[in-house]
């Protein structure tokens, strides 16, 4: 290949068609048609002296050759694009820009409603979109889907991604209010719960996965006990609303604990056993690390993660409800 003629406005299209796996879909993705798109895609065979692609059904499969371009090819057009984008550039209040979060909806309750308030007025031209996490592929979906931060359990991560730590997250037991079980115990809110009663009483797990065994039991197993988890939930509003409705009780990440509490009226109790509280973070591809829309925008999610959480007026008085409330 003679580099010095070589068009690199074609190495836009080979980067689509590796993201894409179509001519349609690479168009769409840099905004040519799909003739223009198959034109530069015989170019580049031309140039690089390899197919690139075989057709596979609708779909084109990459050869190897392709394939060992795939990230490095991605890897330089996104620092070009981070070169150009220079911090002067970057304006949040001018800004018209989107960004995907990967994360359970445990940021949907904590981080979501005080980032869209913040935003409306620090950048009201960002948009921010919070997307469910896929199970066992967590950190891979900030390549297959597009992900700008993935906010999950800090882990070992491919030596593409950086991360960040945000606040530890410890647990907590929830209750309904006045639990026919705990109250028959003896025991009020903030109390330390019995392990024998621990383990008796059936348990809600927050699991994607369809697992039935989490944190809270390898912390149990340590002292050589078991719960009963009789129900696992995708999401954590599953968790904490089948608790409110049931006998059944749960461990939940205090922070999310309290906000539920406030809502729903539950009651907040101590887990019998040591639990290492949970390291979250952020994750996202190296790629974007010095991009100064991408650093704001890390520092606003770590800092409202930071505070305590906030609660609407609707959730303060159904508290104060709650406060009244005669024990079952």
């Amino acid at each position: 290949m003679n580099f010095k003629t070589f068009d690199l406005n074609l190495l836009r299209v080979l980067d689509a068609l590796l993201q894409e796996g179509s001519t349609v879909g690479a168009a769409r993705r840099i905004g040519l048609t799909q003739p223009a798109v198959s034109a530069a895609l015989s170019r580049l065979r031309h140039a690089l002296g390899d197919p690139l692609f075989t057709r596979l059904g609708r779909s084109l499969a990459p050869t190897q050759f392709a394939l060992d371009l795939k990230q490095p090819l991605r890897d330089r057009l996104s620092e070009i694009e981070a070169i150009l984008s220079a911090p002067a550039r970057f304006d949040r209040r001018t800004a018209e820009l989107n960004f995907r979060l990967s994360g359970s909806d445990y940021f949907a309750e904590l981080l979501m409603p005080d980032l869209a308030r913040h935003l409306m007025t620090a950048a009201p031209g960002i948009r921010v979109q919070l997307v469910n996490l896929v199970p066992d592929n967590y950190v891979d979906t900030i390549e297959q889907f597009e992900i700008d931060i993935a906010l999950i359990p800090r882990a070992d991560f491919p030596a593409w991604a950086d991360s960040r730590d945000l606040s530890p997250s410890t647990f907590s037991l929830v209750a309904r209010g006045g639990h026919p079980r705990l109250a028959q115990a003896g025991l009020q809110p903030g109390d330390v719960v019995p392990i024998d009663l621990y383990c008796d009483l059936g348990h809600v797990l927050f699991s994607p996965e369809g697992r039935v065994r989490g944190m809270g039991d390898a912390a149990l197993a340590a002292v050589g006990r078991e719960r009963r988890v009789v129900m696992t939930m995708p999401v954590f509003s599953g968790v904490y609303n089948a608790v409110a409705d049931s006998d059944l009780v749960a461990l939940l990440p205090t922070q999310l604990a309290r906000r539920a509490a406030q809502r729903l009226g539950l009651d907040i109790f101590r887990p019998p056993m040591p639990i290492a509280p949970a390291q979250l973070c952020m994750v996202w591809h190296r790629r974007a690390s010095h991009d100064p829309a991408h650093t704001w925008l890390r520092d606003q999610i770590a800092r409202i993660l930071a505070l305590p959480p906030t609660f609407s007026s609707a959730e303060k008085a159904v508290k104060a409800e709650s406060k009244n409330r005669p024990t079952l």
